[in-house]
């Protein structure tokens, strides 16, 4: 399996979004890319529709706190973070048919490190604290190379550099969509809405590929 970000897919998250931290994580997801197989099944494609699905819902519930806590609405953002918190433990469920329920918990226990230091950097930013941003920034991408490590140790077929990149790439968005929100900088937030969207896809099937790869008799 290779090229699971395709080298176009990485150049227009650049484009959307530049920055060294960010060009360095999609060329490193774009040089450890993989491919699906050639034929895809009925459930490798089921897989990744609800894959697909579980990530955008990460990204809409985060955005919806984000404008929840920049408007001062507390009750909008105790709703979402809730649904955050719902959405991250059915990412973790996702693997447990695979992986067993152990290994449910701890991708759990590192999806909500996630989204702690996404949680950390919007209050930094309300608060206008750069050295708190970097703070919540380095635990964001120590976090996400705490994930790609564990996948990987779990999928041979889940390189732990693509993943980093992917990873490291997701919260690169994260980062900027607040900062956008922050500034009133809507229109450049649409932008990074629709690669955020985009490049949750790219995850998603990732990670389907990589599952139809270890165990294909579940996929036929």
């Amino acid at each position: 399996m290779k090229h699971l970000l395709p080298a176009l897919a990485a150049a227009a998250l650049v484009a959307v979004l530049p920055g060294p931290a960010l060009a360095a994580a999609t060329h490193h997801a774009a040089a450890d890319a993989t491919t699906a197989p050639a034929t895809v099944s009925v459930k490798l494609a089921d897989t990744k529709d609800a894959l697909r699905g579980l990530w955008f819902s990460h990204i809409f519930w985060v955005r919806n706190v984000v404008v929840a806590r920049l408007h001062g609405d507390a009750a909008a953002a105790k709703a979402a973070e809730a649904e955050v918190v719902a959405n991250a433990r059915a990412i973790a469920g996702a693997v447990e048919p695979f992986y067993g329920k152990a290994a449910s918990d701890q991708l759990f226990g590192l999806l909500a490190g996630h989204w702690g230091a996404i949680s950390a950097y919007l209050d930094a930013t309300r608060a206008n604290s750069k050295e708190e941003q970097n703070e919540a920034f380095s635990k964001l991408n120590a976090n996400a190379n705490d994930i790609a490590t564990f996948l990987a140790g779990a999928n041979p077929h889940w390189p732990v550099a693509t993943l980093r990149g992917l990873l490291t790439a997701h919260g690169a968005h994260h980062v900027q969509q607040i900062q956008q929100l922050h500034a009133g900088q809507f229109d450049a937030e649409a932008r990074t809405w629709a690669a955020m969207a985009e490049h949750m896809n790219v995850i998603a099937d990732a990670l389907a590929n990589g599952l139809a790869a270890q165990f294909p008799g579940k996929f036929r």
